[in-house]
């Protein structure tokens, strides 16, 4: 007998559309596609418009009209299958929409643009991979909402969570329906996923690939980078082996962009802090992927393999290539955190790289959280000596500053400086 879909899990994004709803007329759910889009928005969908289903976009294209009529929240789900729709809902807003009318999904910024970028209209939300907290490993004991409240909390807890758990959850990936106990269904689910990008997705979005195995080269490559902030012009040698015959940077460019419209690349900015305390600092973002169980799968590695110490046949950063996954695998989280606390992430690296800090979490105020990433379980002096010189250059600007490992105890040292298990951390 079929048992149907499993019950839905809320999700740490349900929280900002509940607080959003009752107030705004239309809310873009935005990520790549797999990532829970359409279940969340159907939560609360009281009409659906599905533009991925042939049939529904062929009578919504010869009647437009169709599309914002129905019981509110109306759910547009792959409104970029019809571009025009985002312009339709814009105009059904300036028209005095009610609070909670719209509720849109897309997992493409189309070639097509909206002739208006819905600005005041439309507000954009991300969804990124399921959290770790969202998949269920580990009881957070901290949260990173109290840390930016700059009030130093209690730092406490224990986790049984240890290495190879955080590297079952790498290979295994964040996208909920792709989520198996075979890991051999696993690895088929991530390359069939990465096939339709490069087979389907990117053609969709107008993108020509006259040679495919120059795009997964170059896709390599960037995996490879992930965590760091080489350059792309190393990232594009790397992706040819040193041969002459190079793909040309308008190339690169247009498969990063498309990447980019897909939303399977999610690169981390630079910090840039709101004074001038802090000179020379370098503003090329940290490569990341939506989810790091897509670089695993790109570079053909496994659990056994990592947690033996491989690295990609061309690596950029210092150390195991487990510490970058594990470091991107932090920032996810953060991110989707630091969203729920209306707050941004990026990172700090001066020119030289003689000073940096992973994650900079900062507050619309300015203030900031200071989060350094360690695949170890335990944390030196050496460990937070780029967190101490930031508080002494910042002062009360940094609200809290904590080293996030694979541990199993949190606590917050003489210092000040907190250190948490990465299973602990919670929004």
């Amino acid at each position: 007998m079929a048992t149907g879909q499993p019950p839905y899990r809320r999700r740490i994004v349900d929280d900002e559309l509940d607080a959003l709803l009752p107030h705004l007329p239309a809310i873009s759910l935005e990520g790549p596609k797999g990532v829970g889009k359409t279940a969340t928005a159907l939560q609360r969908a009281g009409t659906v418009r599905r533009l991925d289903d042939p049939s529904q976009l062929q009578v919504i294209t010869a009647d437009p009209s169709r599309l914002t009529e129905g019981r509110p929240p109306i759910v547009i789900d792959e409104w970029q299958r019809l571009p025009e729709s985002w312009d339709l809902v814009r105009r059904a807003v300036d028209a005095n929409a009610a609070p909670g009318a719209f509720l849109l999904t897309g997992s493409a910024t189309p070639s097509e643009r909206p002739t208006h970028s819905g600005a005041g209209r439309i507000v954009s939300v991300r969804l990124r991979p399921l959290t770790l907290v969202e998949r269920g490993v580990g009881e957070p004991t901290v949260s990173l909402a109290d840390l930016c409240t700059g009030s130093q909390p209690t730092i406490s807890g224990a986790t049984a969570v240890g290495l190879e758990q955080y590297v079952d959850e790498l290979t295994k990936g964040g996208f909920p329906g792709m989520r198996f106990a075979s890991p051999r269904a696993q690895r088929a689910a991530l390359d069939g996923y990465l096939a339709r990008i490069v087979d389907v997705d990117l053609r969709e979005l107008g993108v020509s690939i006259r040679n495919p195995s120059t795009l997964w080269r170059w896709l390599r490559a960037f995996a490879a980078a992930t965590a760091t902030s080489t350059s792309y012009d190393k990232i594009r040698n790397a992706a040819t082996g040193g041969e002459d015959d190079k793909p040309a940077k308008t190339t690169v460019l247009n498969y990063r962009d498309a990447l980019e419209r897909l939303w399977i690349l999610d690169e981390l900015p630079s910090w840039s802090p709101s004074n001038n305390h802090l000179h020379r600092l370098a503003g090329a973002p940290k490569h990341h992927l939506a989810d790091p169980a897509l670089a695993i799968r790109m570079l053909g590695l496994e659990a056994g393999a990592l947690l033996e110490g491989a690295n990609p046949e061309v690596a950029f950063g210092d150390g195991p290539f487990l510490g970058a996954l594990f470091e991107s695998l932090v920032t996810q989280s953060v991110r989707v955190f630091a969203q729920r606390a209306e707050s941004s992430v990026g990172h700090l690296r001066t020119l030289g790289g003689d000073r940096e800090v992973d994650l900079i979490v900062t507050r619309p105020d300015g203030r900031i959280v200071a989060l350094e990433v360690k695949l170890a379980a335990t944390v030196t002096d050496a460990d937070v000596r780029h967190l101490a010189w930031l508080k002494r250059q910042l002062g009360s600007t940094v609200l809290d500053a904590a080293v996030i490992t694979t541990g199993t105890e949190a606590y917050r040292r003489s210092d000040g400086i907190a250190v948490i298990p990465f299973a602990l951390l919670g929004p």
